[in-house]
């Protein structure tokens, strides 16, 4: 049974028992999404990163998800990518292809990887270039007070030390406010090239959902949602604040671990 609550500042928790019930309950919330959307604006744009999210993710590509979404209006993206090949086991494109895409009847044209034969500055260029096309088209929605692409749903994991998408702590690209996409090539954990969403993006989408599992993470969850002080205040994960949107966290109980509260114990 997940335990539903919301936090004052840091959105929506939903912790669960274990992973079969957070991946039933994301894929009823994504389905849910995607399905308002289109009835709003006739898409759904939708980023995702890699990590053990696209395993959450599977229950989409069983029934009812499987016939039920409407799949053709779906428009993907990703909040981060390897700067590498599409067939290679690094790559986020790779992941959610073989985990996700390819069991559902997306439309190939819809699915918007990054150019993977240059290099990663050049590829963060061309992906943003690519974004603002489409934000143009309003195929991706714009933000009411900038001109950022308002994404209808970022989904986003954590690292142990509390990294979203590829923006790392203690990194410059998390001061990036003009860029939409920026890239890395000293990523601390391989690959170290990467392009990555910039928070303004991120926290601009009309709705974000940080996904995080295991005990490793739990410290990590701990200082991004808890009152910490003002030491972890630039923790990547604690920068996930959606300017009007809503933040929603998807917990298994035993990174839910450390939170603060009674609320939270077992």
């Amino acid at each position: 049974m997940a335990h539903s609550s919301v936090h004052k500042v840091r959105g929506e928790l939903r912790i669960h028992e274990n992973l079969v019930e957070l991946g039933t309950d994301l894929a009823e919330y994504i389905a849910e999404l995607s399905e308002a959307s289109v009835k709003e604006r006739g898409v759904f744009a939708i980023a995702i990163s890699g990590g053990s999210l696209i395993g959450l993710m599977g229950k989409l590509c069983e029934a009812p998800y499987h016939k039920t979404v409407d799949w053709a209006k779906w428009y993907i993206f990703w909040a981060d990518e390897r700067v590498v090949g599409k067939t290679h086991a690094d790559s986020n494109y790779k992941l959610a292809k073989d985990g996700l895409l390819s069991k559902v009847p997306v439309v190939p044209s819809h699915v918007n990887s990054i150019n993977d034969s240059v290099s990663a500055e050049e590829a963060a260029d061309d992906y943003e270039f690519h974004i603002r096309q489409l934000v143009k088209t309003r195929t991706i929605n714009v933000s009411d007070n900038s001109d950022c692409p308002k994404f209808d749903l970022v989904l986003l994991g954590m690292g142990p030390d509390g990294h979203v998408a590829s923006l790392f702590p203690n990194h410059p690209m998390l001061d990036e406010k003009s860029e939409w996409v920026t890239f890395i090539t000293d990523s601390p954990k391989p690959p170290p090239e990467r392009i990555t969403f910039t928070l303004p993006v991120i926290n601009s989408a009309s709705n974000v959902a940080v996904v995080v599992t295991g005990e490793s993470k739990a410290e990590a969850v701990h200082l991004a949602i808890d009152d910490v002080g003002p030491d972890y205040l630039s923790l990547p994960g604690r920068l996930v604040q959606p300017t009007k949107g809503k933040l929603v966290w998807f917990l298994d109980k035993p990174a839910a671990s450390k939170l603060d509260g009674p609320q939270f114990s077992e």
